[in-house]
């Protein structure tokens, strides 16, 4: 079939996620795969909000039916924790989809978006759907440089991507940062601040980004429940902008695009303010650790805000590989450009003990003759 197909799809590349333990188990022989840690993919280690579980359960009888097309009740609930309208808030099957959208909207042929050079890849992978180009600015101390990028602004740009906390650094800008950077950025050109982690970070360290949607600015800010709230699985995401943005965002939109269970769950979870606190202690002491144990290893590595870590291990796949053999999924980095480091998600106790024991193992072993 690759004739049929419109040409430009054979330039496209596909993204690489982080690898599902069951592949990783299948390909070395493992037949437990309780023992394999996987720290590759920012999940969240504690599992699920345990409302979302109740609240899963609670429903499972009912999958027979079709979603709730409009996201009705869990818009309505993010409207009012979020101090905005209804019509403010969309829901999408994970943020990803919500990208989707955005390209959908605004790109095509002969346009551009503008991105940090080591920011969020699918940003560019949907750009190259949609066969607009990608202007990649160079980060400063692994952060997006603001001021380059509003330099690198053309014409031709739709869509500043602003990945914040980025992944995959784990850095951040501040708000006053971003206040500077929205107050300059053309009329033109529509602002993504992509906050997948934000509500990892305490309250107080959280950027107020929705006052630019209250303002009125062409801004989209996306968020999810797979990171904080454990729900990667069910792929739930959300944009709040405003009404004028959402609705162009629903003109593309299928039915049902969100199923039941993730609607459900994501409620549920919006609720449980007790397992964000414990998700965040769990956070702060794993990056507390791990940056430990870099140090005694004689590591470099960026100090992040979010539940994952940047390392340089000196050549990132092999490690990665090597790691694979000692039950232990890392990400590794050269699809990002930095073909040194590793990215490590913070797991509990036992795995982020298991991962340093491991990685000092190999990097001790490699120094052989």
């Amino acid at each position: 079939m690759k004739h049929l197909a419109n040409p430009w799809i054979h330039g496209l590349a596909s993204y690489e996620a982080g690898r599902p333990i069951e592949e990783v188990a299948r390909e070395l022989g493992f037949d437990d795969i309780d023992e394999i840690i996987k720290v590759a993919s920012n999940e969240n280690a504690l599992g699920p909000s345990p409302k979302a579980i109740a609240a899963m359960i609670k429903a499972s009888k009912k999958m027979h039916m079709y979603p709730d097309g409009a996201c009705f009740y869990l818009r309505q609930a993010l409207a009012n924790r979020l101090g905005v309208h209804m019509d403010e808030v969309l829901v999408g099957n994970g943020s990803n989809e919500l990208i989707e959208f955005l390209g959908h909207v605004f790109l095509e042929p002969g346009t551009n978006i503008v991105m940090a050079s080591d920011a969020f890849v699918v940003y560019r992978l949907v750009a190259s759907v949609f066969q607009s180009q990608t202007i990649m600015v160079p980060s400063k101390d692994f952060t997006h440089d603001l001021d380059a990028m509003l330099e690198a602004i053309t014409p031709k740009t739709r869509i500043v991507f602003i990945s914040n906390p980025n992944n995959p650094t784990g850095t951040m800008v501040d708000g006053k940062a971003l206040d500077r950077f929205m107050a300059q950025v053309p009329e033109r050109v529509v602002v993504v601040l992509d906050e997948a982690y934000i509500e990892l970070l305490p309250e107080d360290k959280q950027p107020d980004t929705l006052k630019y949607v209250r303002q009125g600015h062409k801004v989209y800010v996306l968020r999810t429940f797979s990171k904080t709230y454990g729900l990667a699985g069910l792929r739930v995401g959300y944009a709040i902008a405003p009404k004028e943005g959402i609705d162009l965002l629903h003109r593309v939109r299928q039915p049902f695009n969100v199923n039941a269970m993730g609607q459900i769950a994501a409620l549920a979870a919006l609720d449980d303010e007790e397992f964000v606190r414990h998700t965040r202690k769990m956070v702060v002491e794993g990056l507390e650790y791990l940056g430990r144990s870099f140090e005694k290893l004689g590591l470099s590595y960026v100090p992040s805000v979010t539940n994952f870590i940047l390392v340089k291990v000196g050549k990132g796949r092999p490690v990665f590989q090597e790691l694979q053999r000692e039950k232990v999924i890392v990400r590794p980095m050269d699809g990002y450009g930095l073909p040194e480091y590793v990215r490590v998600t913070v797991g509990l106790k036992h795995e982020n003990e298991h991962f340093i024991h491991a990685l000092g193992a190999i990097l001790k072993g490699s120094e052989k003759p």
